[in-house]
């Protein structure tokens, strides 16, 4: 258990120290915020993380006190796909801190609906880049995997926007993204969701990484690091998001750590774990 390893003092792989100019700080779940000197991208935030219990019969929205005090700086928001816990606070951040939100139209259905001044807004095409001040975001085309006792969770569309606050089951993935930046000569490559394709991977030299997939694609781990070729990996959507940020994280069921970052390793790749609102530099 990650509680476990941090009572008991983390090995080598865990919070290691780090020099360079771009901070990652993990968001939990898959949300990093990614900032350089240039430029600050925030990916997939989910820092409101609504309980078992409210995400199943309640109503979603945003908690804009934790979202201002954990994302208080923004320039782009980067939105892989539409589920609940990568887009429901995007718009959110955007709106406190004028930045851009890059995404899906199902994305911008969901910021229209909460709210956000559309001019905001840009809905990608993917493999085209968009030139964010000195540095550059670029969408891949993904899946989404089979994370839901072999099935994808909430699969579809959101084709207009929905009401707010949401359900969760109006929250559909949408299209499915991967997200290639280029910031202060670095390039990282955030895969959110448990699938990719392997025509549309991207060389990159730090790979976000979704721990999830290792369970449910055979070779995921040795595939994405032989075809994006990273210094380093980042574990993510690992924990549970149904706790607190702040709270001691706990593994998602059936997902395994240590397990994943030995796959990292063997395939020649350093890995860096980061549990929530911790910071590696690169």
């Amino acid at each position: 258990m990650i509680r476990s390893l941090l009572e008991r003092g983390p090995p080598d792989y865990w919070r290691q120290p780090s020099q360079g100019t771009v901070r990652f700080t993990f968001l939990g779940t898959a949300g990093f915020v990614v900032a350089g000197p240039s430029r600050t991208f925030v990916l997939d935030p989910n820092i409101t993380r609504p309980g078992i219990w409210q995400t199943i019969f309640g109503r979603l929205g945003p908690r804009e006190d934790l979202v201002q005090r954990f994302v208080p700086e923004a320039n782009e928001v980067l939105v892989g796909h539409s589920h609940h816990d990568h887009a429901l606070d995007a718009p959110a951040v955007c709106r406190h801190t004028g930045a851009r939100l890059l995404g899906s139209h199902a994305t911008g259905h969901i910021a229209r609906a909460y709210g956000l001044d559309m001019s905001q807004f840009v809905e990608v095409t993917p493999r085209s880049p968009v030139p964010c001040g000195q540095a550059s975001a670029t969408a891949y085309l993904s899946r989404h995997g089979k994370a839901l006792l072999g099935r994808v969770p909430l699969p579809g569309d959101i084709l207009a926007p929905p009401p707010w606050p949401p359900r969760v089951f109006h929250l559909r993935h949408g299209p499915v993204y991967h997200w290639h930046i280029e910031i202060d000569g670095l390039r990282v490559l955030h895969v959110d969701s448990a699938d990719f394709i392997d025509e549309q991977l991207a060389e990159a030299d730090v790979l976000l990484l979704c721990a999830v997939g290792r369970q449910y694609r055979q070779d995921y781990t040795r595939r994405l690091v032989e075809r994006v070729k990273p210094r380093v990996v980042l574990p993510c959507h690992w924990d549970d998001f149904t706790l607190p940020l702040e709270a001691p994280p706990r593994q998602l069921p059936g997902v395994d750590v240590e397990g994943f970052v030995e796959e990292i390793r063997g395939c020649g790749a350093q890995a860096v774990v980061l549990s929530p609102l911790q910071s590696w530099w690169a």
